[in-house]
């Protein structure tokens, strides 16, 4: 079967053909109809090999759905043929987190070697792909399989890192989404579709300004050295209820600092190497909360996938074949791609 695998520290993802894989007891072979790109993929191919942990050659892609092909010994109530998404991060499936779903945070997957799909273990960056255990696999119904692949991170995890402050987002409230990106886009329709607030959207791009206006934000404003001012304008001194910063670049993160207001919230989802928040008194205002939540939990995808069967999500997509997966990779690190690109192996 083809896949997009990185092979070499430094070095550009490249197609291959490597054996179609077989299920092992308790496993799922899945026919990939369609996987989403991230920039976390980008962020793990740049790092140094003194800081690369996640194996060669890597079949790449975290985002995945499919259609049950076959199921190892013991696997039950799942059968061949069922349209399913993968939720990415496996846990080890009995700690205290994931005995409630949230295997996003378990605590014993690292020592256990357990590592989710394109980040460590094989992904959906490939014609078929294996999932660890049937529980893993959400039924996406008859959604479109280009529009569900990017539920499972860039639909989970903004929805993840809404929800939990979700009761701050009541009316009059203000929440700011800093780019407008693969999970920005989508999580400006989140904002909308569970919460009161009003979205305020930030990007440096044009033609991601006006998504971010087609897709629900109620203000979009160039991110710019005049954005924090004008935030504040917007609401009337005091500051966004809450910060969701889906780059996590240094820049991005000062400016959050700057803006959120007392007793706010900050969410660094996006991942730049170097990037950190500098927490303590007077750094931020009093009573302000600053996390960096990670993907989502199982009960949060089916939540997810829910909205967008209720068509309250709507992705913006950009497809691509396997062949042309290095090449989405490139479009991906420049930037030119608007809203979520996938793949579809065909």
């Amino acid at each position: 079967m083809k896949a997009v695998q990185y092979t070499e520290i430094g070095a550009e993802p490249v197609v291959v053909e490597i054996p179609t894989p077989s299920p092992g007891p308790g496993e799922v072979l899945l026919k990939v109809t369609a996987a989403g790109l991230c920039h976390s993929d980008i962020f793990v191919m740049d790092l140094p090999a003194d800081g690369y942990v996640y194996g060669l050659p890597l079949t790449l892609g975290h985002e995945g759905v499919g259609t049950v092909a076959e199921l190892g010994a013991g696997v039950d109530g799942i059968a061949v043929g069922d349209a399913v998404a993968v939720y990415g991060p496996w846990g080890c499936g009995s700690c205290h987190a994931c005995a409630r779903g949230r295997e996003n945070y378990c605590t014993r997957a690292a020592d256990l070697g357990i590592t989710p799909p394109g980040l460590g273990s094989p992904g959906s960056m490939a014609e078929y792909m294996i999932v660890d255990s049937a529980r893993h696999l959400v039924p996406i119904g008859d959604l479109d399989p280009v529009a569900a692949a990017p539920l499972t991170d860039a639909g989970l995890t903004p929805y993840h890192a809404i929800n939990r402050v979700l009761p701050l987002l009541g009316p009059g409230s203000t929440a700011v989404v800093v780019g407008v990106g693969g999970l920005g886009h989508v999580g400006i329709q989140i904002l909308r579709a569970i919460g009161a607030a009003r979205v305020v959207a930030l990007d440096v791009d044009d033609d991601r300004l006006e998504l971010a206006r087609t897709v629900g934000a109620d203000v979009a404003i160039r991110s710019d050295a005049s954005a924090a001012a004008a935030i504040r304008e917007l609401t009337g001194g005091q500051g966004a209820t809450a910060v969701f910063d889906f780059v996590g670049a240094q820049s991005t993160i000062d400016m959050a600092q700057q803006v959120v207001a007392i007793d706010g919230h900050i969410s660094i989802v996006g991942i730049h190497a170097g990037a950190h928040a500098k927490v303590g008194f007077f750094l931020v205002p009093f009573g302000a909360s600053v996390v960096t939540p990670y993907w989502g939990s199982r009960t949060e995808l089916m939540e997810v996938i829910a909205l967008a069967r209720a068509g309250r999500l709507e992705i913006h997509t950009e497809t691509f074949t396997l062949d042309e997966g290095p090449e989405a990779y490139r479009r991906l690190r420049e930037g030119t791609i608007l809203g979520r690109g996938v793949v579809v192996p065909g």
